[in-house]
This record gives structure tokens, C-alpha cells and sequence, in this order.
């Protein structure tokens, strides 16, 4: 069986080790949903896919290297 999550959370957190960020993430059901594009979540901890509108928010504590 496959361990893919639907994705229809419209905010989604993630860590410091999904960076670089993007949409769709490889373990959604629908990852081939709309092209992926990668999401500059780096600068403000918070990002929005312009194509399918889910939010990206990095998780409290998480810390990008290099920032």
C-alpha cells in the first residue's frame, strides 16, 4: 500500500528538511496535480503555491540554514 496523503489541506507545515519547498510535495496522492514549483519559504516562514492556492507555513522553531 501507498503511504501518499490527499492533498486537500489548503495550510500545510513543514520543516527545515522539506527545503527547497514545493508544489505539489512528492508524498501527495496528487502529486502530478499541477507542475511543481518551488516556494521561497525561506524569507518569511510562509508561502502560497500560485497554482492550486495551498499555503506553506514553516514549522515554530524550525531553523533554515543559511538564514
Amino acid at each position: 500500500m501507498s503511504d501518499l496523503k490527499e492533498n486537500t489541506q489548503r495550510v500545510i507545515e513543514v520543516g527545515a528538511a522539506d527545503l527547497p519547498l514545493h508544489c505539489p510535495m512528492p508524498d501527495m496522492m496528487k502529486w502530478n496535480a499541477h507542475p511543481r514549483v518551488f516556494l521561497p519559504i525561506d524569507r518569511t516562514g510562509e508561502a502560497l503555491c500560485p497554482y492550486c492556492g495551498t499555503q506553506y507555513r514553516l514549522k515554530a522553531g524550525e531553523v533554515v540554514k543559511g538564514h
